[in-house]
């Protein structure tokens, strides 16, 4: 659970950071997800710095997917909005109020039920389909970005945070799934195939997401698909189970985390909302 926490941070942190970078590049033509906008934005000392955040993020990740229940990770990485939210507020000079406080607080505290309930990871195999249909999702997902084209900006941040997470959600199960790393036997095995292309796409369509609308609206939408699909894949193929008798406990904090991360999504993360001010120190009040 520290990894999955620790990852958590690096993910939350990484996203306002590539936020500023990718808002500092021009777009690139027409009004789709443009492929090439991550390599602009990786020129942006900001953008290059989310970046390596990123590559610690997945490194914690990966250790905390072998270690403990994908519901537990999932939950974990929930709490990244409420990172977000709060190094948005001293970078991006936004006053958080009591209510986004409070969403903050919620979080910790369905994180904390977590860690209580949670059992060892599942050492079911799931079925052998399982990997091709996870294949099948990374593709839907480079969809996402074709539709989102045809929306307005807000809307379209929120449709790309959800493809992103779907993608980063496929990432999630997909390591569950590569059982051994003798190289004929790994490359014959869908879920690596799954694991490079929902990483690539979740990864393009968070940074357009980024470029056109709130970073919390779409780190919103982002942990709800990151979190909820492998949390439903690992109880029902994976064999990943909370302590006997503390179910409700697990559900209860996975619901309390889950919630208080989708509260902040109402709030603005540039200050320019109607009713919203800039705070003028650069930090949380």
């Amino acid at each position: 659970m520290v990894c999955a926490l620790a990852a958590t941070c690096c993910y939350g942190t990484a996203s306002v950071l590539q936020a500023i970078g990718a808002r500092s590049v021009a777009s690139g033509p027409g009004s789709g997800v443009d492929p090439v906008l991550p390599l602009r934005a990786l020129r942006r000392g900001p953008y290059a710095a989310g970046l390596v955040l990123d590559c610690a993020g997945f490194a914690l990740q990966i250790v905390a997917l072998r270690t403990i229940p994908l519901y537990a990770v999932g939950a974990a990485l929930a709490a990244g909005l409420a990172v977000t939210a709060v190094v948005a507020a001293w970078l991006l000079k936004v006053r958080l109020t009591l209510a986004e406080w409070s969403a903050v607080g919620a979080v910790c505290a369905g994180l904390a039920m977590i860690a209580l309930a949670s059992g060892a990871e599942g050492n079911r195999a799931g079925p052998a389909a399982l990997r091709w249909y996870l294949l099948g999702a990374a593709v839907a997902v480079l969809l996402v970005g074709a539709l989102a084209g045809r929306i307005p900006d807000g809307p379209r941040a929120l449709l790309l945070g959800l493809g992103a997470g779907a993608g980063f959600g496929v990432v999630a199960v997909a390591v569950r799934l590569i059982d051994s790393p003798a190289l004929p036997r790994l490359f014959g095995n869908p879920a690596l195939y799954a694991l490079l292309l929902g990483g690539a796409a979740g990864f393009t369509l968070l940074t357009s997401a980024f470029q056109h609308g709130s970073v919390i609206v779409a780190t919103a939408g982002m942990i709800l698909a990151e979190s909820a699909g492998p949390a439903v894949v690992g109880v029902l193929w994976l064999g990943d189970r909370p302590h006997a008798g503390l179910e409700w406990v697990a559900v209860a904090g996975f619901a309390a985390a889950v919630t208080g991360a989708l509260a902040l999504s109402r709030f603005g993360d540039t200050g320019t909302e109607p009713g919203r001010q800039p705070d003028q120190v650069g930090g949380p009040p």
